[in-house]
């Protein structure tokens, strides 16, 4: 458990200029950013105790974090 946010311009830095014309001109690659960034907060409020959850929902949460992360670099790439 990171604690630390995993921001896309965290994740991908040398693709941000792309992240926010991809986000302006695609809506399916907008709509899996904004999925990643809700599931992200998510994570993120479980990790720091704001939200408590069990273990088995916060690996499902990264797994779809993760599959999430694959589909968008996939796009930058």
């Amino acid at each position: 458990m990171s604690h630390v946010p995993h921001e896309l311009a965290e994740e991908f830095p040398q693709a941000v200029d792309k992240i926010h014309s991809l986000n302006q001109s695609d809506n399916h690659f907008a709509r899996l950013t904004e999925d990643y960034h809700k599931l992200n907060r998510e994570i993120h409020r479980i990790e720091t105790n704001v939200t408590p959850a069990d273990e088995g929902y916060e690996k499902q949460l990264r797994r779809q974090r993760l599959a999430l992360k694959d589909q968008i670099s996939t796009y930058l790439t």
